[in-house]
C-alpha cells in the first residue's frame, strides 16, 4: 500500500544527506545557545517551500534567554484538504559542545562509509532531516491529504527544554484540539519505539559550617567534612537500596532498569574563581552537592525525596553541628505511553512494513521533551522514534547512518499516512 511513499523517499536520498549536512553546519551549541535563529530560519525556509505556514516563537523569560542568545523556536503547519487529525514532528535543534578527540570537523559534516559525521548528526539533526524528507515524500504521494501536518525545531532540550517545548506547551502548541499525535525523532535505533522515560529529580544539597583560619580548624566547623558524612551515608545506605529496585518499564540499557543516583558536582570552600592556583587558608563554611536521581514508574516523587531527607535528618540528629539546606532544581515524573496508543501502533505497523520485523518497545533512561508535552500540554499520544544509535550521542565523531535515515523516513511517512487517513 505504501510503495509509492517508499519510492518517494528513495528518490530523495541525496537531498536527505545534503539536508543533514546543512543542519550540522549550524553550530547550535547549548549552552550558551548559539546559532539558534539562523538554524530556525533555514528550517522555516525549507518548510515554506513545501507550502507550510511558519512562525518563530521566542522562549522569553526562559533560562538562558537574552538578546545575545535568544531562544528562537520555529513551528511550521500545513492544512490538508479536509478535516482530520494533526500529526506533529518535533525535533530539538540544539547540540552539546563538541569536546575533544574528534578526527573530523564537528561542524563541517563529513560523509564517509555510508555515514554522516558531525556534532548533532545522531542527536538529533539526522532525525530532523529524516522527518522533513518523510513529510516531503508524503506530500508528493498524497497531495490531497486530510487533517494537518506540523513540524517544529525547538531549542534547549539538552538543558531541560524550558525555552523550547516547555514554553510552546504553555502556549498551547502541544495540546488538543491543535495537535493529536506527536513523534519526536530522537536517536533510539530505527526498529525501536520509545514509549517514555524514567523520572528525574535534580536537587542541590548544601552543608553548612563556620569559617575559621585553616591552621586552627578546631575554631571553625568544616562544611566539607559534613558533606563527607552525607556521601558516606549515601554509599552505605542509599546506593545499595537503589540497586535492589527493578522496574517493569522496558528501559534501555539493562542497567537503567533500576533506580540510580548520580553525584553531578561538589563545590566546597573558596574556589579557583577567586584565588586561581592558590591554596585557600580558610575552613569552608559551605559545601554544595548537586544530585541527579533517576526513578521508576513504581516510585513516587515524595518517596524519592523522602529517603534523601531522612538521611539528612538522621545526620542532623547524630552529628554535632550538622546543618543542611536542600533546594529542588527540577522534577519530572516517569511516563510511558501505551503500546496500543494510536501513534505507537502506527509506527509499529510502519516498522513491520519497512523492516520486516517486530519493533522493540523501549523506555529512555533519561528524559527528553516528551515530558513537557505530557505534563504541560496534557497530550499523551506521543512517542520518540528516529534514526541513530543512542550510545553515539554527545561523543566525539558522532555519526548517523544514511541507510538508517532512509528507513526511518519511510517509517515516518507510512505512520503519517496511517494517522491522517485513520487506517
Amino acid at each position: 500500500m505504501n510503495q509509492d511513499l517508499f519510492a518517494a523517499v528513495e528518490s530523495r536520498i541525496d537531498d536527505l544527506v545534503a539536508l543533514t549536512m546543512d543542519l550540522i553546519g549550524f553550530p547550535t551549541v547549548n549552552p550558551p545557545g548559539e546559532a539558534y535563529r539562523p538554524c530556525a530560519e533555514y528550517i522555516a525556509e525549507r518548510m515554506r517551500r513545501n507550502g507550510f505556514a511558519t512562525e518563530f516563537v521566542r522562549g522569553e523569560g526562559a533560562p538562558g534567554d537574552n538578546d545575545r542568545y535568544p531562544r528562537v523556536n520555529v513551528v511550521a503547519r500545513r492544512e490538508g484538504k479536509a478535516p482530520g487529525p494533526t500529526v506533529h514532528f518535533n525535533s530539538h535543534i540544539d547540540v552539546v559542545e563538541a569536546g575533544q578527540d574528534w578526527t573530523v570537523d564537528p561542524f563541517k559534516a563529513t560523509v564517509r562509509d555510508g555515514r554522516v559525521y558531525g556534532r548533532g548528526a545522531c542527536d538529533m539533526k539526522g532525525g530532523l532531516a529524516a522527518s522533513i524528507v518523510a513529510i516531503e515524500a508524503f506530500l508528493a504521494a498524497r497531495p490531497d491529504f486530510p487533517g494537518a501536518i506540523e513540524l517544529s525545531g525547538t531549542v534547549d532540550e539538552e538543558s531541560g527544554g524550558f525555552g523550547g517545548v516547555a514554553h510552546l506547551a504553555r502556549l498551547g502548541y502541544f495540546s488538543k484540539p491543535r495537535v493529536d499525535h506527536v513523534i519526536i525523532p530522537e536517536p533510539l535505533n530505527k526498529d525501536r519505539i520509545c514509549l517514555g522515560h524514567r523520572g528525574v529529580w535534580w536537587a542541590e544539597i548544601e552543608t553548612k559550617g563556620e569559617i575559621a583560619h585553616g591552621s586552627m580548624p578546631f575554631l571553625g566547623d568544616c562544611a566539607v567534612r559534613h558533606m563527607g558524612a552525607v556521601l558516606g551515608a549515601f554509599e552505605s545506605d542509599l546506593f545499595p537500596a537503589l540497586d535492589r529496585r527493578q522496574t517493569r518499564m522496558p528501559v534501555v540499557p539493562e542497567g537503567a532498569r533500576r533506580s540510580t543516583l548520580n553525584l553531578n558536582s561538589v563545590h566546597g570552600g573558596q574556589t579557583d574563581d577567586f584565588r586561581p592556583g592558590l591554596p585557600s587558608p580558610n575552613v569552608p563554611d559551605s559545601c554544595r552537592l548537586t544530585i541527579d536521581r533517576r526513578f521508576l514508574i513504581e516510585e513516587s516523587i515524595d518517596e524519592v525525596k523522602g529517603e534523601v531527607v531522612a538521611i539528612l535528618d538522621r545526620l542532623k540528629r547524630d552529628r554535632p553541628r550538622f546543618e543542611y539546606a536542600i533546594t529542588d532544581l527540577m522534577e519530572v515524573q516517569p511516563l510511558m505511553t501505551e503500546r496500543e496508543a494510536p501513534v505507537a501502533s502506527a509506527v509499529a505497523e510502519a516498522i513491520r512494513a519497512v523492516l520486516g520485523r517486530e519493533p522493540d518497545y523501549v523506555v529512555s533512561p533519561g528524559t527528553y521533551d516528551q515530558k513537557h508535552i505530557s505534563r504541560i500540554g496534557h497530550l499523551h499520544d506521543c512517542i520518540a522514534y528516529g534514526p541513530g544509535i543512542l550510545d553515539l550521542a554527545h561523543r566525539p565523531d558522532e555519526w548517523v547512518g544514511i541507510a538508517d535515515m532512509v528507513d526511518s523516513a519511510k517509517v515516518m511517512a507510512a505512520a503519517l499516512d496511517s494517522l491522517l487517513y485513520r487506517r
